[in-house]
């Protein structure tokens, strides 16, 4: 991999971890503002459902801000983009799709299919 598709990768993901952590910021932000009253227990109930679901929603983008860190990290050492399968580059379409991935096409496959015996 090129340089410059090395560095349009790591813009890629800084972006991309500059988004997720600000929608975390709002999400702490409207957990905090106190607005929320409601007397009616399922108004409650509804309001904490949706919070559960948000705060699930948030969880997941943690582990994937994680993730980016990583793939920052393999830029940095020069692994990105090799499989830790195998060994071989993982194809720019692969990475331009999932960025943060570690495998190429056919090792992910093939652990899919590892893990659907399971």
């Amino acid at each position: 991999m090129d340089e410059k598709e090395l560095e349009s990768f790591r813009h890629l993901l800084q972006d991309r971890r500059r988004d997720l952590l600000a929608g975390a910021g709002r999400t702490v932000n409207r957990m905090h503002d106190g607005k929320e009253n409601f007397p009616e227990p399922v108004d409650r109930a509804a309001l904490e459902s949706d919070r559960n679901a948000t705060l699930r929603i948030r969880d997941r983008e943690r582990k994937l801000i994680n993730k980016i860190e990583e793939a920052l990290e393999r830029i940095e050492d020069g692994s990105y983009g090799i499989c830790e399968e195998c060994g071989e580059d993982i194809s720019a379409d692969r990475l331009r799709a999932r960025p943060v991935t570690t495998l190429c096409i056919e090792c992910k496959n093939e652990q899919e299919k590892k893990e659907k015996r399971v």
